[in-house]
């Protein structure tokens, strides 16, 4: 198959059966409830971009194993024009959606474990970088959507994980099996889990020896027996129950979190990862979270694209486009989102080859873009409710629009220039609403916090690859210290 449709891809995730829980409600498959479909749409827009003509080049590329054409969410980097690309990509799927799609963890994942699996073999002697190429194959042939697991609940942050009051509060493995082994924990925040076809599990921090259990990484399919998701509460998420497509800001596309909980989960042999070594758990953490801190000046700048166009509409509808401070503001939320994109490039093209010979970006830079993030989308979020005005907040229902009696003095009262239909200047204001306080909040303002590790992880990063030994070695050549003047 190498590369599914679309409509593929909903049909595909139509016939698993999976344990998906929502409000209070046991939902056998998100493809057709009003709730998840949304977020399914998201995922669904990577498959069809790949269809479109002109976007081969960014969406799609050569296996390395089979030279097959295959989407780039499957992809393994061989170079810093896979990882430039990637990041172009994610743009786009960004400007597509306006939302999280869902992808880009999934990719990491794999990445982050293509060279630390080949580098255990080498240390321990070990099969796991061959388990990994037999799931990747499987993958790329058959274009699935591959979830990311790495975050666990973590209980009492001061404690490591075999010193937990509740064991299970960080995922392990409790079996050991000639055929396998049996996991039970959970992860949290597991970002398009009902809507992929697998799932890549992966330990969250560093560990040491005492923590063996802990250090265990594998995929299983999403309908694996003992695995539920129990779907996050987001900002304005039942509107979408209301069938009021102005409302909702964004209508057609979403995001999705889930608690996900393995309950005494089997894993086969040849789907596992790493097992007890503990010493590369900390490789594979720091790994897979310098690609995706890098993934987010990618998809963070396609929707701050949407918002910056949105926020200037606003400004249409206002009357105000033409005023030196809206313009100005304008200006400053271009330049931020453009630092997002520009750092996500950085790190790519300063990218090197690992030993496995795939393609590791700078991590001292993908710090950087990440912790930018941290910040960025938050001034850029403030700008647009500054342009868009407080009827962002408080304007009234669709129903009430639409309503014979009160309709008419809506269309009166809120109509902004003259030549524009109220109609539309609320559409512009609802999706404003959208991308920063509701739904579609989560994968931009909250997540360009948390998600790929808060702004702490990333100030440790850069603490240890900012090389400061150098930095006041070259200050001392200039200054001429401890040598003749």
């Amino acid at each position: 198959m190498a590369l599914m449709t679309g409509d593929e891809y909903v049909a595909s995730i139509r016939r698993i059966k999976m344990d998906i829980r929502l409000l209070g409600r046991r939902i056998g498959n998100p493809a057709d409830d009003p709730m998840l479909r949304p977020s399914l749409n998201s995922v669904k827009a990577t498959y069809d971009l790949a269809q479109e003509g002109g976007n081969e080049e960014l969406m799609t590329a050569a296996s390395h194993l089979t030279g097959r054409r295959i989407n780039r969410f499957s992809h393994i980097h061989q170079g810093r024009e896979d990882l430039v690309r990637k990041v172009k990509m994610q743009r786009l799927c960004g400007q597509r959606t306006a939302s999280c799609f869902q992808r880009c963890v999934g990719m990491d994942a794999l990445n982050a474990l293509y060279s630390t699996t080949f580098e255990i073999d080498r240390a321990r002697g070990t099969g796991y970088h061959a388990n990994l190429l037999r799931f990747l194959e499987k993958v790329q042939e058959e274009d699935l959507t591959v979830d990311g697991a790495m975050t666990d609940p973590k209980g009492d942050r001061s404690l490591p994980p075999s010193a937990q009051a509740d064991p299970d509060l960080y995922l392990r493995v409790v079996e050991r099996r000639a055929d396998g082994i049996v996991v039970r924990g959970a992860k949290a925040h597991q970002t398009g889990i009902c809507n992929s076809h697998e799932v890549i599990v992966m330990p969250t921090i560093a560990l040491d020896a005492a923590d063996r259990d802990y250090a265990v990484s594998f995929a299983v399919p999403v309908d694996a027996k003992g695995l539920v998701m129990v779907i996050g509460r987001q900002s304005c998420d039942t509107r979408k129950l209301e069938l009021s497509p102005l409302d909702l800001g964004n209508s057609e596309f979403g995001g999705v979190e889930a608690l996900t909980i393995f309950d005494d989960v089997f894993v086969p042999a040849e789907r596992v990862f790493m097992n007890g070594e503990t010493e590369f758990a900390g490789m594979l953490v720091e790994r897979f979270a310098g690609y995706h801190r890098q993934s987010y000046g990618g998809c963070k700048a396609g929707v701050g694209d949407v918002l910056i166009g949105a926020a200037a509409l606003a400004a249409d509808c206002n009357g105000a486009a033409k005023s030196s401070h809206v313009k100005d503001k304008l200006v400053e939320m271009i330049h931020l989102n453009e630092t997002l994109y520009a750092c996500g490039i950085a790190c790519s093209a300063e990218g090197t080859r690992t030993e496995a010979g795939s393609y590791m970006i700078d991590l001292l830079l993908a710090n950087v873009c990440k912790l930018n993030v941290t910040r960025f989308p938050y001034e850029i979020a403030r700008l647009a409710e500054d342009i868009a005005g407080g009827l962002m907040v408080t304007a009234p229902s669709e129903k009430d629009l639409r309503d014979p009696e009160i309709g008419p003095y809506i269309e009166k009262y809120l109509k902004g220039v003259s030549s524009i239909p109220t109609e539309d200047r609320l559409r512009v204001l609802r999706l404003i609403e959208n991308l920063t306080l509701g739904s579609a909040a989560v994968g931009y303002r909250t997540e360009s916090l948390h998600g790929a590790g808060s702004p702490q992880a990333q100030r440790i990063m850069i603490a240890r690859q900012g090389n400061l030994p150098l930095k006041k070695e070259l200050a001392k050549r200039i200054a001429k210290l401890g040598r003749d003047r």
